[in-house]
């Protein structure tokens, strides 16, 4: 992905966002040309010349200092996940550029697996920042069963619930989920730009689905880490379950995902015959085909 094009889409998108009201400039009677803020008032708010500001919406973070970044990031009020993108972003366009290149895949460590096992009562998955999930215990593969049921490998979160006709039966609220892996998505493109895999997962899916192209265009981006999934299972019906989504320090890259359900709940319930159902299944049946990560992790 070009950096420059990154930059200049993703300060636009944040600036039409925020009213004068919002920053906390005086109202103007008449009518407004421009959607959010003006260029001169985002300079104004940051602290710097127009032209330097124009500069930065136009691409170029090359030598751009943190204070500078910080004042941006007041300015346009971003949230912790749009700073750490604007960083990210900065962090590239300060960088040699590479080539994107294809990682080597390795497995997952065995110990991981080993913990994800002695998880008995409650559903739980890696994933790595392109949404393949890559290693699960029985209870976590259970669940998601539909998704595994698409013979496309490695399982894919973002391209089962936009390209796959049974994801609005299983995920009632897919669209918050939809918006919620694209913006995870794009978030990943600003972690690691020079991933091969990940830039042809987002040309498939633009190239599939219109609904993620627009999702995409808005350059949206956000921190997953708590919060509550709903799904329709197949087997067992309706769940609506808490998950804690913890990013593995020892594997960059990888996030643990862990749900559970209130006790005394029908959800609850409803896990425990998941939980019967799963037990029925081959002991093998549950571990992902392809459990592998990258030899090169990104930066989180």
């Amino acid at each position: 992905m070009d950096n420059r094009s990154e930059v200049r889409e993703f300060l636009t998108s944040r600036r039409a966002k925020i009213t004068p009201q919002q920053a906390g400039l005086p109202a103007y009677s008449g009518n407004r040309r421009v959607k959010g803020l003006r260029r001169e008032e985002v300079a104004l708010l940051a602290g710097v010349s127009v032209e330097y500001y124009a500069r930065l919406e136009r691409g170029s973070l090359s030598g751009v200092s943190e204070t500078v970044l910080d004042s941006l990031s007041r300015a346009l009020q971003l949230d912790e996940a749009e700073r750490a993108h604007l960083d990210d972003l900065a962090r590239t366009a300060n960088t040699t550029r590479r080539p994107p290149r294809r990682r080597t895949p390795r497995p997952i460590r065995p110990a991981l697996q080993h913990l994800l096992d002695a998880m008995t009562e409650a559903p739980a998955f890696i994933r790595n920042g392109r949404l393949d999930i890559l290693a699960t215990n029985r209870l976590g593969h259970a669940l998601y069963d539909p998704v595994f049921a698409d013979p496309a490998r490695p399982a894919n979160l973002a391209r089962y619930q936009f390209l796959n006709p049974t994801a609005a039966d299983f995920m009632p609220e897919l669209d918050d989920q939809i918006a919620k892996s694209v913006a995870l998505l794009r978030t990943e493109a600003g972690r690691d730009p020079y991933n091969r895999e990940l830039t042809d997962l987002i040309g498939e899916l633009s190239t599939r689905s219109e609904e993620f192209r627009t999702l995409w265009a808005a350059h949206d981006v956000r921190l997953h880490q708590t919060g509550t999934k709903r799904f329709c299972h197949p087997a067992v019906g309706e769940l609506s379950l808490a998950f804690e989504a913890m990013p593995i320090p020892t594997d960059p890259g990888l996030t643990l995902t862990a749900l559970c359900a209130e006790p005394g709940t029908p959800s609850h319930d409803s896990l425990k015959l998941l939980a019967s159902w799963a037990a029925s299944l081959d002991q093998d049946d549950y571990r992902p085909e392809s459990a592998t990560t990258s030899d090169e992790p990104s930066r989180f």
